[in-house]
This record gives C-alpha cells, structure tokens and sequence, in this order.
C-alpha cells in the first residue's frame, strides 16, 4: 500500500486543541482523557496505567511481534520553589528549559483551592525603576519569580489564597497557526507528535487498512523529566517506533520540512534495521526527508531500553526551531510523519525472527560488512590526470 492520504485539516484541529490543554509533567489528567475520548471515537479501546499512560491496540494479523507508535502527552512547565515575602513565587522548572524562554510568560498556577493567573517576571522587571540593571540581570531560574494575578504582596497572602509550595505552573503557548503551513507555539514538543500519530491512525481506518501485526498506540506522560516509555510496553511488542521533535539550528541537518530521523541521541544509536527500514519506505513513497545526530537529547526510546525492554527503536522527527523555547514547525513535515507511520504499520514484517521473544542464531540479521564499490571516473583513475 502507498502512504494514505492525511486530513491535515483534522491534524491541525486536533494540534490546536491539544495545545490548549495545559500538562506539564506531574499535571496531565485532563489531556489523558481528551486522548482517550479521540481513541475511543476512532474505534479502539483504551487501557490506563495507573498515573495515567495510554495504550490502545488496533488489531493486525497477529499479535505476537506487534508494532508500537509512541507518544509524549506532557510538556515543559514549572513548580513552586517556595513562597517569597514580597508575595511573588520562586520557581523551578519541570523539565530542561532556559528561564530565558520563561521571562514574560503568561501562567496558570493550579492549587488545592483553584487556578491562579500570572506572569514570569526577571527579579528586576521595571525600566522606569531599574534603568540599565534590566539589561544586565543575570539569566536563571534564581532570576525570576511568579508574579500572582490576585491580591497577593506578602506571603500570608499568599497563603490564604491557597497557593503552596509544589504546585504546578503551566505555560501559555500562545500559537499562531499561520496560512503559509507554519505553525508557532510553546510546547509543539510534543503535541505535534500526539497530533500526528492520531491523525495517521485516522487515516489507517477510512482507508480500512489491514496490517500484519498489532499496532500498540502508546502515550506516555512524563517523557520531559526522563521516565516516558518505560513501564507501558508489553510483551509481544518487538519494535517501538517515536514519535517527537527534531531540532533545527546551526550544525543540525534537521529541516522543517518532511521526515527527520535521528539516528542517535546522547543515549547512543537507534536500531539499524527499523530505521533503514524506515528510510527505504520514504524512498519508495516520495516522502522527504534527512537524517540527524541529536547530541542532547533522549526519547521515549531511551527510558525503554533503560528499563529492560527488548525492542527494536527509532525515532521519526518533526524539525523544530527553538526547540524548548518559543519552538516553530511546519504542517509539511506534520503531514509526511504520519504518511510514513501509515506506511510502516502496513508493512510487511521482514524479520520474522523477532516474532519470538527469543530464538536461535537461524534468521539473526546481517549488517553489511563488505568493502564499497568505488565508481571513479576514467580521469579520476588515470594517474596522468593532473
């Protein structure tokens, strides 16, 4: 089967709904159930862990080798540090983000009582007060505090509002989706890639696409602070296929435009055979893309492997710019992730082996290991040749 057809339309809708559902990691309740009401509508049943990660089985031919698309629900955010006299609050970030991305960042702070408006404000905020100091305060999370839209200018009054130390701040997105296919956002990282995934599983079923194995559609709920998949995974799964952000700055060769494949992070290689695999599916269906090396970075991938599971890894990519800041995508490379998950899932199984948890050397992969042919020109080959 040829990559199906996206409704980017949906893809986008669902992106922009997906933005406006603060879930920073350790506060993700309620996008679990928005997921979990678009799975059931797309015909399959969902199974929770208990803090909450998705699981939801589309059936293929068999189950023993099955197929898993995974996800992050969560995103960055903040936690209340402590309460300070002036009636602000000192944060800590949820996640690796620069405090630089927060200055100016409009919040919601959720306590036992309520939610709570406010913005992220340098120690000194004020020109008309500090003049030039403005310019020359220091960037860090010691840097800035909470500033509380409510009356609140001393910590008691802090206190009777209800706020206390722990509670979660989330962080406005502020999105422009924009006509020319661009689409800029806090936290794209990685609603875009929960909108993907969903989007190709649309496709998949008004195609009424049969595939030879399981598919397992995972989302995980805290991949910002290092756990992700490593608890959701089953058995029968023998490859797990991520779905994330890519990062497009100097000295990266990930593009915003079509299908980026990391082809290792800080936590090493990703498998050789799915992503080669992977790779020639683009090429048989005219799906662009480019291959990158993430030096700090780690996945859903990671915190599998690093929990014992056995599987196969790769990691598909949506470029993005500014990646954990004010991050910007493009609908293009949206669009050709899904097509290839469409293509992958339809695939046929090529290793056979891996059926089976464990098996003998018999049907064990190869990795080329013979010289390449050169293909020189006939100058280039005669040494006469200045």
């Amino acid at each position: 089967m040829m990559r199906l057809t996206i409704d980017t339309d949906y893809l986008s809708e669902t992106l922009q709904a997906l933005l406006n559902i603060p879930s920073p990691t350790g506060y993700t309740d309620t996008v679990v159930h928005f997921v979990s009401v678009e799975l059931e509508r797309l015909g399959l049943q969902v199974e929770l862990t208990r803090r909450g990660a998705i699981r939801a089985v589309r059936k293929g031919a068999r189950d023993s080798g099955a197929r898993a698309i995974v996800s992050h629900l969560d995103t960055l955010g903040a936690q209340v540090k402590f309460l300070k006299d002036n009636g602000r609050l000192s944060l800590v970030p949820i996640g690796h983000w620069s405090a630089r991305f927060a200055e100016g960042a409009r919040t919601t702070i959720f306590t036992g009582s309520g939610a709570y408006r406010g913005t992220i404000l340098p120690l000194k905020s004020s020109g008309h007060t500090f003049n030039d100091e403005i310019d020359t305060l220091p960037v860090g999370w010691d840097h800035v505090e909470m500033r509380v839209d409510a009356l609140a200018y001393s910590k008691d009054d802090l206190d009777r509002l209800g706020i206390e130390v722990g509670d979660i701040v989330s962080i406005d997105p502020q999105s422009e989706f924009l006509d020319n296919g661009f689409i800029i956002s806090r936290h794209l990282d990685n609603k875009a890639g929960v909108a993907v995934t969903l989007a190709a599983l649309k496709a998949l079923n008004e195609a009424g696409a049969e595939t030879p194995v399981d598919i397992h559609w995972l989302f995980t709920i805290a991949e910002e602070v290092g756990v992700g998949a490593s608890s959701i995974l089953m058995p029968e799964v023998a490859s797990m296929l991520t779905v994330d952000n890519g990062t497009t700055a100097p000295g990266q060769n990930s593009s915003e435009f079509g299908v980026t494949f990391s082809m290792a992070d800080q936590t090493g290689p990703f498998d050789y055979h799915l992503t080669k695999k992977l790779v020639e599916l683009c090429q048989e269906n005219d799906i662009r893309y480019q291959k990158d090396v993430f030096r700090y970075y780690r996945s859903d991938s990671a915190s599998a492997l690093e929990a014992g599971a056995d599987v196969r890894t790769a990691l598909i990519t949506f470029g993005v710019d500014s990646s954990h800041g004010y991050e910007r995508i493009h609908m293009h490379a949206l669009r050709s992730l899904a097509e290839l998950i469409t293509c992958y899932v339809v695939s046929p199984v090529d290793i056979k082996r891996d059926y089976q948890e464990t098996a003998g050397v018999s049907g064990f992969t190869r990795q080329p290991t013979e010289e390449a042919e050169q293909s020189l020109t006939a100058d280039s080959e005669d040494p006469e040749t200045p």
